[in-house]
């Protein structure tokens, strides 16, 4: 094949993959762009919310090894967290086992060693509207479980079941509290939707948005690196400098 012949064909790849990929690459650009300029904590939606007020350590009469002793059966080994919280103006250890949506968690009040039951809907609402600094009326509320979470991409990761209560707020926001330990684990808003999009968008992870060992990235990656050596090949069997190296050798 002569030189023409090869500037022709290599110029033809490059073209191909360049309209192909080109427009993941705006993609990718675009959401680094938005990922570099935001604030995570806006994007987290601390700015709206209080910050969780430390309960009073006088109310906690009740020894903390006494509290996980009474709710161990077994599980001492899978203890994952402990934590001194007010739930409803009233103290109580907060035991998880477990990680992630299938993690156990218990309240043992901090005092009289009472197991606490679930959160309540009504509870869930005075909860999400009392974390915020601007006073929202309640939209809608959801009870969300494992069986309803593909509902909620939003809520990825927590602990399950959990209330979603969404607030007639500027951002739209949706906040998230655990069925089981009362806390606030999660407050979306349309910001973090924006982030979420892009970011499903960088990942290629159309689903669950984390995953970035996924088949698509890995592909549209070697046809990036493919589309950037081509490139660089054109412009090396093109230019008039490399020619007259090529023909002195």
């Amino acid at each position: 094949m002569n030189l023409k012949g090869r500037n022709f064909y290599i110029r033809k790849v490059h073209r191909y993959l360049g309209v192909f990929i080109g427009g993941q690459f705006l993609l990718w650009t675009f959401g680094g762009l938005y990922f570099s300029w935001t604030v995570l904590d806006e994007i987290h939606g601390d700015h709206l919310r209080h910050e969780a007020a430390m309960p009073d350590p006088s109310l906690f009469t009740m020894p903390p090894h006494e509290a996980i002793a009474s709710q161990a059966n077994g599980e001492a080994a899978d203890l994952a967290k402990f934590r001194m919280v007010a739930v409803m103006g009233e103290p109580y250890y907060s035991i998880t086992y477990g990680e992630g949506p299938k993690a156990r968690s218990v309240l043992v009040h901090a005092a009289n060693g009472r197991i606490r039951d679930q959160i309540n809907e009504q509870e869930a609402k005075q909860i999400a509207t009392g974390m915020m600094h601007q006073p929202s009326e309640v939209q809608t509320i959801e009870f969300v479980t494992q069986e309803v979470i593909s509902g909620h991409h939003e809520y990825r990761e927590k602990p399950l079941p959990a209330w979603a209560v969404t607030l007639n707020h500027p951002e739209s926001a949706t906040v998230y509290v655990g069925a089981n330990d009362g806390q606030v684990h999660a407050v979306r808003t349309n910001s973090w939707r924006a982030f979420d999009f892009l970011w499903m968008l960088h990942t290629m992870d159309f689903s669950g948005r984390d995953n970035i060992n996924n088949y698509v990235l890995r592909a549209f990656s070697i046809l990036g690196i493919l589309t950037v050596m081509s490139g660089f090949l054109l412009y090396f069997v093109s230019s008039k400098t490399m020619r007259r190296i090529w023909k002195r050798r």
